[in-house]
């Protein structure tokens, strides 16, 4: 017989735990050291802790590499299962803002101005 957990009965998921089974991070290891961090945030506020649950609903951003994705929490996945399951449990809000992409401000550019033939 399978027992629940009480965050089984609330609905609700450790968020260590919820960024492994979506396929974020690789180990729960590396979702908690991602989180103590701080760079993680759930509905706009900084989480601190892996314990903190999750619920359907939390809007999550998560900067990954040089990139940022921002989510919404579909469905909690009891497992780590295929990627296809694990994009199913959440919607991509914003797509990923990548950061290794520098702008040029103020300075010169290579660039042509639209009509300018190149020499």
């Amino acid at each position: 017989m399978r027992t629940w957990s009480a965050s089984h009965a609330t609905g609700d998921m450790r968020i260590d735990r919820l960024l492994c089974n979506l396929r974020f991070v690789r180990t729960r290891s590396l979702a908690s050291a991602l989180i103590e961090a701080g760079h993680l945030r759930r509905n706009g506020a900084r989480v601190t802790r892996p314990s903190q649950d999750i619920t359907v609903g939390d809007v999550l951003t998560i900067p990954l590499g040089n990139s940022i994705r921002v989510i919404e929490v579909l469905a909690l996945p009891e497992r780590r299962g295929p990627a296809r399951e694990a994009q199913a449990s959440y919607r991509v809000l914003e797509p990923g803002l990548d950061l290794s992409r520098e702008r040029d401000i103020g300075g010169t550019s290579d660039h042509t101005t639209p009509g300018e033939a190149r020499p």
